[in-house]
């Protein structure tokens, strides 16, 4: 039996894989892989209660595949989040992203501490970060742009970390990293992509279980409001990032609809999205 500590946000599970050779480096990986469980379920990440059933569920892949100093090591670092639908047993991926720069140091019987004030090491402003735009995104899903606040949070990990050496946090070093993710979400050019968030969720796949024609109808409404950020922005990273969490699901939703939503929902899918558009076709294949 697990025990959840009542009030905190998260139900994180954490797995950290090892392509290191030695027993005493899989000691220490086994020990930072309960450190990170503890330091993402425990912490208190916003001023709302939650209860244990309420708890936003997700995960966190670690695999590090070197050692590159003392106690320095470099990893890549998977984060996923999913939300229940109301009145089913279904739950729906929000997030999913694949960050490959992930350095940080951890000694052995190291305590996780954090501060968002301050940039004091890599690995619990990574782990931090993560957790703010975990829930950002679910309280997108939920109030329209609910997350708002919490993006505000990562962006401030994000400007104290600019003067950090590890990689992931500067706009100059990539398009697609962790500073442009939040800088993403809080531009308005892309604010209708985070109401489709909530149009697609609270208005389509929570009334899915009882009117499932008026929620695919909406699910395929929130579409436009993807095309609207195409339009201004083609092939943007935050859209991307959606698709990365909603490609299967969307095809899967689609190929029990109408012919007409079938038509609209390959169309605007194929648009904003090219890269599945094979994926898409299947909708009309069903």
């Amino acid at each position: 039996m697990t025990r959840l500590v009542s009030g905190q946000e998260l139900n994180c599970q954490v797995t950290i894989t090892n392509q290191i050779q030695g027993t005493q480096e899989k000691v220490i990986l086994d020990q930072l892989q309960k450190a990170i469980f503890e330091f993402m379920n425990n912490t208190k990440w916003t001023r709302d209660n939650y209860t244990t059933n309420e708890r936003i569920d997700c995960s966190i892949l670690i695999n590090v595949t070197s050692k590159i100093g003392t106690d320095d090591y470099k990893a890549t670092i998977q984060i996923q989040s999913r939300r229940p639908t109301y009145r089913s047993s279904y739950n729906t991926p929000v997030f999913n992203y694949f960050d490959e720069n992930f350095v940080f140091r951890y000694g052995q019987f190291q305590q996780l501490e954090f501060n968002i004030n301050t940039f004091a090491n890599n690995l619990t402003s990574v782990l931090a970060y993560y957790a703010y735009i975990i829930i950002a995104n679910d309280y997108d899903t939920y109030s329209n742009l609910g997350g708002t606040e919490y993006y505000q949070k990562a962006q401030t990990i994000v400007s104290n970390a600019q003067g950090a050496s590890e990689f992931g946090w500067k706009s100059s070093e990539s398009n697609k990293n962790r500073y442009w993710i939040v800088e993403n979400a809080l531009q308005p050019v892309f604010q209708p992509l985070r109401e489709c968030l909530y149009l697609y969720h609270r208005m389509g796949l929570d009334i899915m279980n009882e009117k499932p024609d008026d929620g695919r109808k909406a699910i395929l409404n929130s579409t436009d409001l993807l095309v609207k950020v195409y339009n201004d922005r083609p092939a943007s990273f935050i859209l991307e990032l959606f698709f990365n969490a909603k490609a299967d699901e969307l095809v899967n939703i689609f190929s029990k609809g109408l012919p007409e939503e079938k038509n609209k929902a390959l169309e605007n899918l194929s648009r904003v999205n090219p890269t599945n558009s094979n994926k898409y076709s299947k909708i009309q294949g069903n």
